[in-house]
């Protein structure tokens, strides 16, 4: 008797469009054509025909268009990822979950929490998957640190802290082009998200902020804000502060901090790797510059998270399960824009601002972190 020799099969690849080929949709594209393990780079959509076609000719897809509407419309595409300005990911979002598409979406979900109610409505009917890229929870010491929150190492957390000091060189180029509250639905929206995050259980109830043009003061008149300071309260009385800048002249730095009852976790750094040089000049570290340099790990980590919650919901397997609330959806979107959202309110009215969804103060929210 023979015997023929059984090759396993591998599942199929998660077939991914990308929507958006500019700066961070063209690393995203690089990671899903070959970094990323159950991923194709099915296709490319970006009214910006040129750059789209370069790209793609470089990755080898053969499919390029100017209407995301194509990758919707393509049945052999499983999951879309959106990369393009803010103001259409709703949008978007809604349009792929209506076709049947998972969605990875970068931030924000929205610009206002209106709109991305109607992304969780048009996600809930449709039954896909929906992740946001708040990249920092994917971060090896980021998520270190909220295992180590999860165990109880710090006890009640009482004070956090969380920045974002984007690299800078004492001005910044075309900041008069930069649209309107950039600093909380782009750039602060991150640690919005990473002090939730590191305080579980909790809700953000209120937010008071300082901000000021300290960059670019000949923009101050016209409502540019490239320097801030949000002081947010937590329903379980913990206080926290983020703050943020766009120009840190020794690279880009970002870290985040909690303190509790019986300890304190740390997670970030600002410098690119542990090295350090001593000569007659005195210490010196190399810092990343941007930010495909401080996150590419994260980046690539979070659309592979991605890939698994696609996989497992097209055949029938279980989620990753990561030990404590890693993945980021729709509820986290809302939550961070939230916040957000109450900083723009407070930065126009000069006075705290409550924030929508929220408990009240010094109750706590178990349930809505069970849920995440």
């Amino acid at each position: 008797m023979s015997y023929v020799p059984v090759t396993p099969t591998r599942p199929a690849p998660v077939r991914i469009g990308l929507i958006g080929a500019g700066w961070m949709g063209a690393f995203h594209a690089r990671s899903l054509a070959g970094r990323i393990p159950g991923a194709a780079l099915a296709a490319i959509a970006d009214p910006a025909l040129g750059p789209a076609t370069e790209l793609a000719a470089e990755l080898g897809v053969g499919k390029v268009t100017a209407d995301a509407a194509d990758l919707f419309a393509d049945p052999e595409i499983d999951a879309v990822l959106i990369a393009g300005p803010i103001r259409f990911h709703a949008p978007l979002s809604i349009a792929a979950a209506r076709a049947g598409k998972h969605v990875f979406c970068e931030k924000p979900g929205s610009t206002t929490l209106e709109e991305l109610a109607e992304v969780e409505a048009a996600v809930a009917e449709a039954g896909v998957h929906w992740q946001i890229g708040f990249n920092r929870r994917y971060t090896a010491d980021f998520l270190a640190a909220r295992r180590e929150l999860a165990a109880g190492a710090v006890g009640t957390p009482q004070l956090l802290r969380s920045l974002t000091r984007d690299p800078g060189t004492g001005s910044i180029p075309n900041a008069a082009r930069v649209p309107e509250w950039t600093m909380f639905l782009e750039t602060l929206i991150h640690d919005f998200d990473a002090l939730n995050w590191m305080n579980p259980g909790a809700e953000p109830a209120s937010v008071h902020v300082l901000a000021d043009a300290l960059v670019e003061p000949s923009l101050k008149g016209a409502g540019f804000i490239d320097t801030a300071v949000a002081t947010i309260r937590y329903s379980n009385g913990a206080i926290a502060v983020a703050e943020a800048s766009f120009s840190a002249l020794y690279g880009y730095d970002v870290r985040g901090e909690t303190f509790g009852s019986a300890g304190m976790v740390q997670a970030g750094r600002a410098t690119e790797t542990s090295a350090r040089l001593f000569t007659s000049d005195g210490l010196a570290a190399e810092t990343p510059r941007v930010n495909i340099e401080l996150f590419a790990d994260a980046y690539r980590d979070e659309l592979a998270d991605f890939v698994a919650h696609v996989s497992a919901r097209r055949d029938g397997t279980a989620a990753p399960d990561h030990g404590v609330p890693l993945t980021p959806g729709l509820a986290d979107a809302r939550r961070a824009l939230a916040v957000a959202r109450a900083c723009i309110e407070s930065v126009q009215r000069g006075a705290p601002a409550e924030i929508a969804g929220s408990a009240p103060a010094g109750t706590g929210d178990s349930a809505g972190a069970a849920a995440r």
